[in-house]
């Protein structure tokens, strides 16, 4: 459950006398749960009517317990189930009129996204998302999907089929472009990345090709650990270049 803070200084300190919030207040309630969110995903949500904030007289957004909520629900359905903007619209009003409204689930590599029940699953599987899906996530166009995926930095993994991660890569490149970061400079992170990648890829190589069922299955989980103090060590490297300690 998302906690609102009991009080703050400025705008922060008069929305707490009226039981509102300033924009800067909920980013920091959301983060707790989405460390990626930003002030930038808050006033799309808001622009594509998924989120209606009061406004101040001078203009500034006032956002309720329960608008922070909302936000919390619409964030999650996208981390979790990767859903349309249009999709989790249409949930969101379901539920406002009572409605039971199950989430779809994700597709998974070989079922073609036909059978809509979860399935018994003996193994790791991707999640996959659709060429829509992922542009309505991350609110970008055609043109700039084509873009990234001219430098390299997202592939499909079949047709107009990608997996779920390029949620999460589409989303940061859109808010670095939002910096004046284009796509052909990440060109140095995505080699970085692949070189890393392929660092892993030796280590857990020999237990992928064991007969043992158990052991292959246990080079799942080596992965995801090598991954996990990869990604930390690069970002203590980046913060130690930088001279700058990050939250």
């Amino acid at each position: 459950m998302l906690q609102t803070p009991s009080g703050g200084a400025g705008h922060g300190a008069a929305a707490a006398d009226t039981g509102l919030m300033s924009i800067g207040a909920v980013l920091g309630v959301l983060r707790e749960e989405f460390p990626e969110v930003t002030v930038s995903k808050i006033r799309f949500l808001e622009s594509e009517g998924l989120i209606e904030p009061q406004r101040t007289p001078s203009g500034y957004r006032k956002f309720s317990a329960g608008d922070v909520e909302r936000l919390g629900h619409v964030l999650r359905m996208q981390r979790d189930h990767y859903l349309p903007l249009k999709v989790i619209r249409e949930h969101l009003a379901a539920m406002e009129r009572g409605e039971a409204v199950r989430l779809p689930v994700l597709s998974r590599p070989g079922d073609g996204g036909a059978d809509p029940e979860p399935a018994v699953e003996d193994g790791p599987t991707t999640a996959r998302i659709g060429r829509a899906q992922l542009l309505a996530a991350v609110g970008a166009g055609e043109p700039e999907l084509a873009e990234w995926e001219s430098y390299g930095l997202l592939t499909p993994v079949e047709d107009g089929v990608y997996d779920a991660e390029a949620v999460t890569v589409a989303g940061l490149i859109t808010e670095l472009g939002r910096f004046g970061i284009e796509p052909r400079h990440l060109r140095a992170m995505k080699a970085a990345a692949d070189r890393e990648a392929g660092l892993v890829d030796q280590v857990v190589a020999p237990l992928r090709r064991h007969r043992n069922p158990q052991t292959r299955a246990h080079a799942e989980a080596r992965t995801k650990e090598l991954a996990g103090l990869a990604v930390q060590l690069h970002a203590a490297l980046l913060r130690s270049a930088l001279g700058v300690r990050l939250p």
